[in-house]
């Protein structure tokens, strides 16, 4: 009963695309017919979601173009899981990603970017079985429960590791790293990617292996200063993700202890977000010490001590990892409003409004036409929008949209986060004046042609400056 019992709490990760060789050994550990019945769930569709919060942010965001229609459910969007992007979903987590690598890499002269490979042998890693494999084993149903497990075999002795974390890479390059600082501490090791992360024990996911971008900085330090950096750079990351943020109070840190820390660490820091359905890990923080070091590296202890002042000491190490797709979703979820509004015949009206970041918006300006001639505003819009392009001002070609009313047009525009609006019209032919409107304010000005572009530029950079 026991075991039935689990097999029907985990059939949701059955039916993913990939599993983890950890769940192929279990498997040869069941008996025959339990076996057989984990294989045939394996095998069967996916049930629909039920609907929520996860899934109403899911249908705005399949709908303007963030995240691939059907690509990912709303239970794995909770999970963190990385996902298919649209062209703004991209554009948004690029925009992320380059703001995280300039706050933590091009910012310090102590920071050093690096890249590793996505498959290893060593340390930290996970084996990658196609859930093809698993099905295709499911169908020959002439196989004995020997030749099951024999078949179980061969598909773990031909795969390979896949990294769970970026911990292990930076670690591995931190000797010849220690040249770059003339063996001086501290300094720290920065890098991002991809990592497939199975879920914990006691999750309905047991098994399965998600694919997820993550952001890490490796500091090391000497021991005597490690709680003082550990308490710097959970300051600083909270003031990062906060300074992005339409609500910063739901970004928070709590200390991690007792159960919650990791097996060998004595101390660990969590960056949190509240989001509607719960509070969810965007970024740990770990006071390692010096065991995860000694462990990569197999030199003597000399080979791998560095200078603290006029000490030599063995550095401690402070890890810091994010899951950026999970901070996309918490930066699209923080900006979105509910806003309500009264017209002149004192009608109440709700739209959705995406307040993202003006340095995070994929998308800063879009590009209407009122009424007049087609051609010669065509190429008004078009003119413009290769202005935009040439100085890195992302732009919105809406002028070939079909949409007729111009309200729709703006909210469909808010909901995409897209900051200013401007309307070419035949006044703008004659007298070269254009109308803004602004995402946040809903106000429209009229500005000057040869006004916008540098509107823009120093509009978008005080931004990033606050």
């Amino acid at each position: 009963m026991i075991v039935t019992y689990c097999i029907r709490r985990r059939l949701s990760l059955l039916r993913r695309e990939t599993v983890t060789v950890s769940f192929l050994h279990e498997l040869l550990r069941l008996p025959q017919h339990y076996r057989r019945t984990v294989l045939s769930h394996y095998s069967e569709g996916t049930s629909n979601d039920v609907a929520d919060p996860a899934s109403m942010l899911l249908q705005l965001c399949g709908r303007h173009y963030y995240i691939a229609p059907g690509a990912i459910h709303s239970a794995s969007l909770k999970k963190g899981r990385g996902c298919g992007y649209g062209p703004l979903g991209l554009d948004l987590k690029q925009n992320v990603l380059e703001q995280w690598w300039t706050s933590v890499v091009r910012s310090r002269a102590q920071v050093f970017g690096i890249s590793t490979l996505h498959s290893s042998m060593d340390g930290a890693a996970v084996k990658m079985i196609q859930g093809d494999a698993v099905r295709d084993m499911h169908s020959q149903t002439g196989l004995t429960e020997e030749h099951l497990a024999e078949r179980l075999r061969q598909i773990l002795q031909h795969k390979e590791f896949f990294r769970t974390s970026l911990l292990q890479g930076a670690l591995e390059r931190y000797v010849p790293s220690m040249e770059l600082v003339n063996r001086k501490l501290p300094f720290g090791l920065a890098q991002t990617g991809l990592c497939y992360q199975p879920e914990t024990a006691d999750s309905d996911a047991v098994g399965c292996s998600s694919e997820v971008t993550e952001a890490c900085l490796v500091w090391f330090c000497s021991p005597r200063t490690s709680s003082q950096w550990l308490d710097y750079w959970t300051r600083q990351r909270l003031q990062w993700w906060r300074k992005f943020a339409l609500g910063p109070s739901d970004f928070s840190v709590r200390n991690v202890s007792g159960e919650d820390l990791r097996q060998g660490i004595p101390y660990g820091v969590e960056v949190l977000y509240q989001f509607p359905w719960g509070t969810e890990v965007l970024e740990t923080l770990w006071n390692l010490g010096d065991t995860e070091l000694l462990n990569t590296h197999q030199h003597s202890k000399a080979q791998l001590q560095c200078k603290d002042g006029r000490k030599v000491v063995l550095p401690h190490v402070i890890a810091v990892t994010a899951n950026m797709d999970r901070g996309v979703l918490a930066y699209l979820s923080n900006s979105l409003q509910h806003v309500q509004k009264m017209d002149n015949k004192q009608r109440l009206h709700q739209r959705k409004v995406l307040k993202l970041h003006p340095v995070l918006a994929p998308v800063k300006v879009a590009l209407d036409m009122a009424r007049g001639p087609t051609s010669e505003l065509r190429q008004v819009c078009e003119g413009l929008l290769q202005e935009f392009l040439e100085v890195g001002i992302s732009a919105w070609p809406g002028y070939m949209d079909t949409i007729a009313s111009m309200e729709r047009q703006h909210a469909k525009y808010d909901e995409m986060g897209v900051l200013f609006v401007l309307t070419i019209s035949e006044s703008t032919l004659e007298t070269g004046l254009l109308q803004v409107r602004n995402r946040d304010t809903t106000i429209r000005e009229t500005m000057h042609i040869s006004e916008i572009k540098p509107f823009f530029l120093k509009y978008i950079s005080a931004a990033g400056k606050v």
